[in-house]
């Protein structure tokens, strides 16, 4: 099961800093040595070689030319480029509002074809109603700071969810039963998002798994994560999202989908759920 969503972005930082040990040992220079050659403080290089510091592109390329081995620069670099990747603050990727970041991931959800949703927190956003993810995006802009495009940013997202109505993709999605009395919309907005899933409970292409809030747990609670076919997890937490594309890492977490869905109903018990939560808005 995963334990950290930090992982992948700690172990491929890592990987980067032992290759550049290697490269150094290899060329027979201490670290002293080549923090002379690089102009750097000595401190510099001890730092980069055991992970301390990320290295910048023109670190790599010093260090490579330290070395005699300018040939693996731009492997490193893109190496180093993509553990960056995989770790960013949500301020960071919201610091100019939130509708670039739904305009930036369309591709990605336009040439996927297998969908795995766990949600433990919020409804999936392929799922989310205007007046739902309006809700939802105005307290987090509230909460981040960041700059107020909330209505853009709900367009962007309505437009990237129309993957949903494609028939030619699949999706696989677990809520936890709690997601669905979290009130981050008002009544109205809820209710309505209620009866969008009942509505994306029927379609075809459309898996749909409620993990009930007194069943026995083989697997706890997750963070929120988005499976995209084998090639990336994208896992949420409240100051960053993790980008997770190492093969046995996906793996992982697919498994663990997989033990989730064994928690879930789905069909006649589901709408029950999920009635049930409309009513209770009274």
């Amino acid at each position: 099961m995963p334990t950290s969503p930090l992982s992948s972005a700690k172990a491929a930082r890592a990987e980067i800093a032992a290759r550049l040990d290697a490269m150094k040992k290899d060329a027979g220079l201490t670290g002293d040595e080549l923090a002379v050659r690089c102009g750097w403080h000595k401190s510099k290089s001890s730092r980069i070689a055991r992970g301390l510091t990320a290295p910048s592109d023109a670190d790599i390329r010093a260090w490579c030319a330290a070395c005699g081995s300018e040939d693996q620069a731009s492997d490193l670099i893109s190496a180093s480029r993509s553990a960056d990747s995989m770790y960013v603050q949500w301020r960071q990727i919201h610091r100019d509002g939130m509708r670039r970041i739904h305009e930036k991931t369309l591709p990605l959800y336009q040439r996927t074809r297998s969908f795995r949703v766990y949600a433990s927190n919020v409804v999936p956003g392929m799922l989310q109603t205007a007046g739902y993810a309006t809700g939802l995006l105005r307290s987090i802009t509230d909460f981040q700071g960041t700059p107020d495009d909330v209505g853009q940013a709900v367009r962007a997202r309505t437009e990237r969810s129309s993957v949903v109505q494609n028939a030619g993709r699949r999706f696989a999605i677990l809520v936890e039963e709690t997601v669905l009395y979290y009130r981050v919309a008002d009544n109205a907005a809820m209710a309505a998002q209620l009866g969008r899933l009942l509505s994306v409970m029927a379609q075809p292409n459309v898996s749909f798994g409620i993990i009930p809030r007194g069943v026995r747990r083989t697997v706890w609670p997750l963070e929120a994560f988005y499976a995209f076919d084998d090639e990336l997890v994208a896992v949420e937490t409240l100051t960053a999202e993790i980008n997770i594309s190492t093969p046995s890492e996906i793996s992982t977490y697919h498994r663990a989908f997989a033990e989730l869905a064994k928690l879930a109903v789905r069909g006649a018990t589901a709408r029950a759920c999920i009635t049930k939560a409309i009513d209770s808005l009274g």
